[in-house]
């Protein structure tokens, strides 16, 4: 009777710091895999990262298309611009000319 006693007793006396243990892993587990952990925050820096680079991108070619319109604008409109815009958009060209497309 002694024997099971004293296996009774270290175990009520080790449940503690074990249960403790088990806690400290599971959390540190999810802290670094989890759905809002460190990875899943370094995917997201990442995903952040090209899309502000798809974002410079984007404005750049959107600066670059306004620059054509304001060229086509009545109050500063570019005799070349109109001539290369008519020429594109009716497929006229000059008898002289060689036309070639580009895609």
């Amino acid at each position: 009777m002694t024997v099971s006693h004293e296996i009774k007793k270290r175990a009520k006396a080790g449940l503690g710091p074990i249960i403790g243990i088990l806690a400290v892993a599971y959390f540190s587990y999810h802290l670094i895999e989890g759905d809002r952990g460190l990875f899943a925050y370094l995917k997201l820096q990442h995903d952040i990262e090209r899309a502000e680079d798809i974002y410079q991108i984007t404005e750049r070619e959107k600066q670059a298309l306004e620059k054509r319109v304001d060229l086509l604008r009545p109050e500063n409109l570019d005799v070349d611009m109109l001539e290369e815009r008519s020429r594109d958009v009716l497929g006229l060209a000059h008898p002289d000319e060689i036309v070639i497309y580009r895609k």
